[in-house]
């Protein structure tokens, strides 16, 4: 009986010792379900604030400006042609080089020129001693009228007088009329031989103009072009290929066109003054000059105006052909807001720029912008001036995101963009 108590004491015990266990285990899982279940409903932890580029917007004067290609072109350009048919004897240039007015370029064969001229000498000479003769011959022929009147008149009152027959009278009085007639007739040879003299003149005048075209010279500074004709070649007159082309290059033209929408403001801003123009070689060459000519119609097929700047171009570097950037300045805007323009961003909804607030958040800003100049862009409307602008980090940024300074750039609120 002893030890059955005993052994139901010992079961009893493990029971109880069971039980206890489990409890415990209970408990602790309670305990960790309670611990997870309040870190659960802790709030979540702070984004850290993005680093970003700022700057602020500014106030600047900037030029309004209007952006062409261009197309460089002589002022005058002349292709030389012989006038005259004959022997080239010399070219006096090289191919390309820079000729000043009335150089010579071409030397032809000038002795058939040289004998012709001569002969239309001779030929006036020859007329000159007509006219001479002529005027001789009316010297004679005068003295001879006046004799003839005066034997005329005296046969004329010994007629009346009965001293001599009336047909004595008449005979000496048409003698006087006939010598009258020849000198109307020697009056009209010495026009004749003047009027073959101014011929004769003319012939000669002429031989010297042809002369003169065996010297072909330069009619104005420029530079040359490839030449067709060598030492020895026949060349005929007013042949269709010239001989050479001169182009003027200092000063120099440029063509660019711009869209009509424009024509209202060239027409504006020229009127008061010259506009200033920029020819864009390359990265590190540019050439100022003015404008110096529009055209006078709008071209109804492509709907621009085309102007032309004028260049001095004394180092030749604007070349005839050449295709450059044109900046035609037409005004400065005073006041202009302006920010980098690395700070305008595109999206499918236009162009935008973030704003750092005072709180250090981001807000999106719609923004229009008017024009960009270099690396300066020119905001019409959406952003007032001293607003802070992101330039650098756009792309880890949100709406309504911490951002934190890491760099302002400055900005300068004088001078015109590049």
């Amino acid at each position: 009986m002893k030890n059955r108590y005993l052994q139901c004491s010992s079961t009893y015990c493990r029971i109880v010792t069971s039980l206890c266990l489990s409890g415990a285990l209970v408990f602790l899982l309670l305990a960790l379900q309670i611990a997870c279940s309040s870190k659960g409903q802790q709030q979540p932890k702070a984004a850290p604030a993005i680093p970003v580029t700022v700057t602020k917007s500014v106030a600047k004067e900037m030029p309004v400006e209007v952006n062409a290609i261009g197309n460089v072109q002589p002022v005058v350009g002349v292709a030389i042609r012989s006038q005259v048919t004959g022997r080239m004897l010399k070219v006096n240039f090289k191919e390309g080089d820079y000729v000043k007015k009335g150089q010579l370029l071409f030397s032809l064969d000038s002795r058939p020129f040289v004998e012709a001229m001569k002969e239309a000498q001779a030929n006036l000479q020859h007329d000159i001693a007509g006219v001479g003769q002529a005027q001789a011959v009316l010297v004679k022929d005068t003295a001879q009228q006046k004799y003839a009147a005066i034997e005329a008149t005296r046969y004329d009152i010994l007629m009346k007088e009965g001293v001599v027959s009336k047909e004595q009278g008449e005979q000496f009085k048409a003698n006087a009329d006939s010598y009258n007639a020849t000198l109307n007739a020697d009056r009209s040879s010495i026009e004749t031989a003047r009027s073959q003299v101014r011929q004769s003149q003319a012939a000669l005048d002429n031989t010297k103009v042809q002369l003169s075209y065996t010297q072909l010279r330069s009619p104005m500074n420029g530079r040359t072009s490839s030449s067709i004709v060598t030492e020895g070649n026949l060349v005929s007159a007013n042949d269709a290929t010239p001989l050479v082309t001169i182009n003027q290059v200092s000063p120099i033209n440029v063509a660019f066109t711009v869209p009509e929408k424009y024509l209202s403001d060239v027409q504006k801003y020229a009127s008061s003054g010259k506009l200033k123009v920029v020819a864009q070689l390359d990265a590190n060459n540019s050439r100022i000059g003015s404008l110096s000519a529009f055209d006078n119609a709008v071209s109804t097929t492509t709907g621009t105006l085309q102007l032309k700047a004028s260049f001095l171009n004394d180092d030749n570097l604007l070349w005839p052909g050449r295709f450059v950037n044109i900046v035609l300045t037409l005004t400065n805007e005073p006041d202009a807001i302006v920010v980098p323009t690395q700070a305008v961003q595109t999206s499918q909804q236009g162009q935008f720029i973030y704003v750092v607030k005072p709180d250090q958040t981001v807000e999106l800003r719609q923004i229009v912008l008017d024009r960009t100049i270099g690396d300066e862009a020119v905001i019409a409307s959406g952003l007032a001036v001293g607003e802070t602008v992101i330039t650098d980090g756009q792309l880890r940024v949100t709406p309504g995101a911490k951002v934190q300074i890491a760099t302002t750039n400055s900005a300068s609120p004088n001078g015109a963009g590049s």
